[in-house]
């Protein structure tokens, strides 16, 4: 049987604005296996954002059924959607979405604050970022780090809790193709030799093109896959 990561089946997600109702997934069905790479296109109001927000256990479909490493959470409530997101999941944003106030290595600790694992957070944090290339900017603030360096925190603070899948919504987004294309690489990489399971949400064709199958989403369904 396929180690399955992500098993969607038919997942609809509607929204009440006034008197319209908006169906921002129309019975999406994917199965992603661990240790896969995968991209997740779509045009602006595709639903891609949508389905990322429920995969990513952000959100929960109006109906269909969503299983994450074998655990059924789409009916979960917040509390424990909450709870599965912070172990199972680490988030890449295009933003990075550092505290600008506190160091590096306080930023990649800040997810073992919600976790189990605060006992040995100092030296798993700091294993994070000599992972991501950045042990010796451990002790500087976002502002003193450049694009490139502030991401590779963010992907840090996305693996210190080692979850089943890193979601990178949108994560060269903000940096030159030059840099964008180091983080892609490093996010490959991690793919590679941990096996954690990479989801990337894209506009960018070439940067969709690097992993392993593209899911392309088109009004709310899956319009095609690609190997």
């Amino acid at each position: 049987m396929e180690d399955t990561v992500i098993r969607a089946e038919s997942l609809t997600k509607y929204y009440r604005m006034g008197e319209v109702e908006v169906q921002a997934l129309r019975g999406v069905s994917i199965l992603v296996k661990r240790g896969e790479a995968v991209a997740i296109m779509g045009p602006s109001g595709s639903g891609k954002t949508t389905l990322m927000n429920i995969l990513g256990c952000l959100d929960r479909p109006t109906g269909g059924d969503y299983i994450l490493d074998g655990e059924k959470v789409s009916g979960l409530n917040d509390d424990k959607l909450a709870g599965i997101r912070n172990r199972k999941i680490g988030f890449v944003f295009q933003s990075f979405n550092l505290l600008q106030r506190t160091s590096a290595l306080a930023n990649v600790e800040l997810p073992m604050s919600y976790s189990d694992s605060a006992n040995d957070g100092r030296d798993r944090a700091v294993a994070a970022l000599r992972a991501v290339g950045l042990e010796s900017r451990m002790k500087h603030r976002p502002t003193e780090l450049s694009g490139g360096e502030q991401q590779r925190v963010a992907i840090a603070r996305a693996l210190v809790n080692e979850p089943a899948i890193l979601m990178a919504d949108e994560p060269t987004g903000n940096l030159d193709s030059k840099v964008g294309q180091e983080i892609m690489d490093l996010l490959l990489t991690l793919n590679r030799e941990r096996n954690t399971t990479l989801v990337i949400i894209t506009h960018d064709q070439r940067i969709a093109a690097q992993t392993q199958r593209t899911i392309r989403i088109r009004d709310g369904m899956v319009e095609e896959m690609v190997q």
